[in-house]
């Protein structure tokens, strides 16, 4: 018989209503509390039949059966976060407030009032109740329409969204974070109001609307977060950018606008390992396969992105690069995450405009490589230096983007960009595939032809 080996993850109570389509909800909250390392326990309080694409109907659960689940759960479970949804009416809202105010855990409440379909989920009457709620909360995470509800406040600038979280704090609330996705530009503010500071965290909009569930995912992976000891403006900078992340890499299900991934950031990481032992089984076969007249004089590198990267850290490469010496060609460093800054940019510049690159190799710039080039039949873009603007240039990483802008940006998706230099840059020429093998042979085959 064997001994077991039980594990700890901190306990984190969901108390919600249902989404039969699993994109937001307490189906949204369990995958994204688990995701983020805890163990999640539920409180059902109401039931919807919907989709991606609307509500199509609800029926609150009876208040006696929610304070049987919240009794259940807490009198059993150590629970080390609260995370409220959709609570519906008053007596729903005042149900929970009396079961929850003796936990000792940290709360976040997500005053969910109608979905991202449009559908209510919140009676009118049930408005004013939310302020008893607010009152025992560690954090209020409401979008600019809840928090116009909740405050008074019509939001329509930065400004607005921090005199909102200061009527929060005023209510109790110890903090209040403003959602900023249903105003501004292409920029996204949110806005975290504390009694001590006020921060705001800005981040690119995503060109979709696919984001039912992410008001779920955030408040859901805070909560979870906060459980694990993390500091409040840590656990909410960590999980607008996992949300930011989960929205870009979103499922594309349902006849709707689709549905927030909730393990994009779970499988970003749990795919490390793999990633670097997929980049150390390719450079060995790149090296013993003799690539050698395809080696820029300063090296060559490699880089493959995680599923779902999006910084530079995500990306592994070559601490060092393939180097040409008289025994062959050389590994000058170790494999490992953000290994090399310059490949990653480029990738992840690319990758803005085709999120299906995940490899990508700098390559020696010759005519003979030029003619291999054409003789294989790839795709190849060249770009040229003079065009880039003074702005862009002097700007870290800048030239990167530029490239990526103009030669991805109007739809294209060549395999390899030409870039003949300038001085003090060597020229070179940049390869991208959709994955590392595809990679390994498109190198090789260079190599070959270019020795013919």
């Amino acid at each position: 018989m064997r001994s077991p080996a039980p594990t700890y993850r901190p306990i984190v109570l969901s108390i919600a209503g249902s989404d039969s389509g699993g994109g937001a909800g307490i189906q949204a909250d369990i995958k994204a509390i688990e995701a983020a390392g805890g163990f999640a326990a539920t409180a059902l309080t109401a039931i919807t039949a919907q989709n991606t694409v609307g509500v199509e109907d609800v029926e609150v659960l009876e208040s006696s059966i929610i304070e049987a689940q919240l009794d259940a759960v807490i009198d059993d479970l150590a629970v080390a976060g609260i995370k409220t949804g959709m609570l519906a009416t008053t007596e729903v809202i005042e149900t929970v407030d009396a079961a929850i105010v003796g936990v000792d855990a940290p709360v976040v409440i997500d005053p969910v009032m109608v979905a991202a379909s449009g559908d209510r989920l919140l009676d009118a009457t049930a408005e004013q109740a939310y302020e008893t709620l607010i009152d025992g909360a560690t954090l209020v995470t409401p979008n600019a329409d809840e928090a116009t509800v909740l405050t008074g406040i019509t939001i329509t600038d930065a400004d607005d969204a921090v005199e909102a979280g200061e009527v929060l704090l005023d209510l109790g609330a110890d903090a209040a974070l403003i959602k900023g996705g249903h105003w501004g530009d292409d920029l996204i503010i949110d806005t975290l109001v504390t009694a001590e500071t006020t921060e705001t965290i800005t981040h690119d909009r995503i060109a979709t609307n696919a984001t039912h569930g992410s008001g779920c995912y955030l408040a859901s992976s805070i909560a979870t977060l906060l459980a694990r000891g993390a500091k409040l403006t840590d656990a909410v900078g960590t999980a607008i950018a996992d949300t930011s992340r989960a929205i870009r890499y979103h499922l594309d299900i349902g006849e709707g606008p689709g549905s927030v991934h909730h393990l994009a950031p779970l499988r970003t990481r749990a795919a490390v390992g793999e990633t670097i032992e997929t980049a150390t089984m390719l450079i060995d076969r790149l090296q013993r396969s003799g690539i050698d007249p395809i080696v820029p004089e300063v090296g060559m590198n490699i880089g493959i992105a995680l599923p779902h990267a999006e910084i530079p850290q995500e990306i592994v490469a070559i601490d060092g690069r393939l180097v040409r010496t008289s025994e062959g060609i050389v590994q000058a460093g170790p494999v490992r995450l953000g290994g090399s800054g310059h490949v990653a940019r480029y990738l992840l510049a690319v990758r803005e405009h085709v999120p299906a690159y995940r490899a990508v190799a700098n390559v020696r710039f010759t005519e003979a490589i030029e003619e291999a080039m054409e003789a294989l039949g790839w795709e190849t873009h060249e770009i040229d230096r003079e065009d880039q603007p003074t702005a862009v240039a002097e700007r870290e990483g800048g030239t990167m983007g530029w490239v990526a802008a103009t030669v991805y940006g109007e739809g294209a998706a060549p395999a390899a960009v030409f870039d003949r230099g300038a001085p003090g840059k060597e020229a070179m020429v940049r390869v991208v595939t959709t994955n590392p093998i595809e990679l390994g042979d498109r190198l090789i085959a260079l190599a070959e032809e270019t020795r013919q």
